[in-house]
């Protein structure tokens, strides 16, 4: 499969989720991502609309770690592929949704998110280019 948006702005989609109070990434969830997640990490998630709608009750503490476990998988991943550098993790984004920063600390912590998954999915597009052009 090729990632056609290898270079998504996290940290505007963290802003704009913060003030949507998670309606925003709610509908890019449904619109693709979700399936996204899961075939660049390689195992079924459980649906995020799932996520936000048990989150409610707690302030959202349990989309929370829904987001931090994703983001956890995806810095193995990139670890896998060899990706090095600043990466994603669990810590990265409960801390910085928690006691970072107000208003910026959920922006950071997207923006790393989507960070990673950029340079995961260039990593698979340029392993799946080197694929195509080696069976030629």
């Amino acid at each position: 499969m090729r990632y056609e948006h290898t270079d998504r702005k996290g940290f505007w989609i963290g802003f704009l989720d913060f003030f949507t109070a998670g309606i925003f990434l709610l509908i890019w969830m449904k619109k693709g991502l979700q399936e996204e997640f899961e075939e660049v990490l390689g195992k079924k998630l459980q649906p995020y609309w799932k996520a936000y709608l048990l989150g409610i009750p707690d302030f959202f503490i349990y989309t929370l770690v829904w987001m931090a476990r994703v983001s956890e998988d995806l810095r193995e991943k990139a670890l896998e592929l060899g990706i090095e550098g600043k990466l994603t993790s669990f810590k990265h984004m409960f801390l910085w949704n928690t006691v970072g920063l107000p208003l910026a600390g959920p922006a950071v912590a997207t923006w790393r998110f989507f960070d990673t998954l950029n340079k995961v999915e260039r990593e698979l597009n340029r392993r799946e280019e080197e694929k195509k052009g080696s069976s030629v």
